[in-house]
């Protein structure tokens, strides 16, 4: 599998977005968004996959997550601001269009650069998010984000902390799975305790930003854009129902649910990488 680089762009005077690079070829490359509270570490596995296939990947912690700056003004943590973030990122990297991956919030800044900036969307890969959220979704990411009871003392801890929150998603995942998890969302600090990586005024911007710009035109504007959704067969935050009106406005796009997964598949399970390749196959 290809190894990563660490890349960064300044998004803003003093404040840099990190990433990760990873070389495959020269098709049209591949940008990876992932979701609110998480980083490029949730593309470790499926980054590599891609590039194998023959594309280079370039997977984005966004402002105030992993290795990327925190924001001062917390007000700018809005979907929007992630938007011109990525557009930024690709004209940096000289890149006029990419295909986007976007997990959950990764997926409202697709739909969301699409609807502004077309030319730069070759296709859509949507990870378990829809222009409506489900209420349940929302009420149990707004219990936990920002308000961690502090560090933990290792990584087992962590991971049992993590697993509190997101089991429900992940029935089957093993005790290693978790660990592995841990590793991808917490980092370690200099005294040895393990921290969320990301900033916790994300959970203030959500609060003062007011309501979210209405995503339905945006998803509409992927009509003319090849697209694949992905859901989690149990997810709580794209249902079903959400996904049958998804089509009335969109009738043409790919579609694949992942058993026994909720939010939000890796997309390295077997039906979303085998659905995720096949359309990867009709892009060029």
């Amino acid at each position: 599998m290809p190894a990563h680089s660490e890349c960064a762009f300044d998004v803003a005077p003093g404040l840099a977005m990190r990433c990760r690079r990873y070389s495959g070829g020269d098709k049209n490359p591949v940008i990876c968004i992932p979701g609110l509270t998480r980083n490029a570490s949730d593309f470790a596995d499926l980054a590599p996959k891609i590039a194998a296939i023959g594309r280079d990947v370039t997977a984005v912690s966004l402002r105030g997550r992993g290795k990327s700056d925190y924001d001062p003004d917390y007000l700018n943590y809005h979907p929007l601001t992630y938007r011109d973030d990525i557009l930024l990122a690709l004209d940096k990297m000289n890149v006029r269009a990419a295909i986007f991956v976007g997990t959950s919030l990764g997926g409202i800044v697709t739909m969301l650069a699409n609807e502004s900036a077309p030319e730069r969307v070759k296709a859509a890969i949507i990870n378990d998010v829809g222009p409506d959220l489900a209420p349940e979704g929302l009420a149990r990411i707004a219990s936990y984000v920002g308000k961690s009871a502090g560090s933990a003392e290792t990584i087992e801890e962590a991971a049992m902390r993590i697993r509190a929150i997101n089991e429900v998603a992940f029935p089957d995942a093993t005790d290693d799975d978790w660990i592995v998890f841990a590793q991808r969302t917490f980092h370690q600090t200099e005294d040895g305790k393990w921290a969320l990586d990301y900033d916790p005024n994300i959970a203030r911007g959500l609060a003062e930003n007011g309501p979210a710009p209405d995503l339905w035109p945006a998803f509409e504007s992927l009509k003319s854009t090849p697209t694949l959704i992905i859901r989690g067969a149990i997810s709580d935050l794209l249902s079903a129902e959400i996904v049958e009106r998804m089509r009335k406005v969109h009738p043409h796009f790919d579609y694949i649910e992942v058993p026994r997964i909720g939010h939000a598949p890796m997309m390295t399970e077997p039906a979303a990488w085998g659905a995720l390749e096949t359309f990867l196959s009709k892009i060029d």
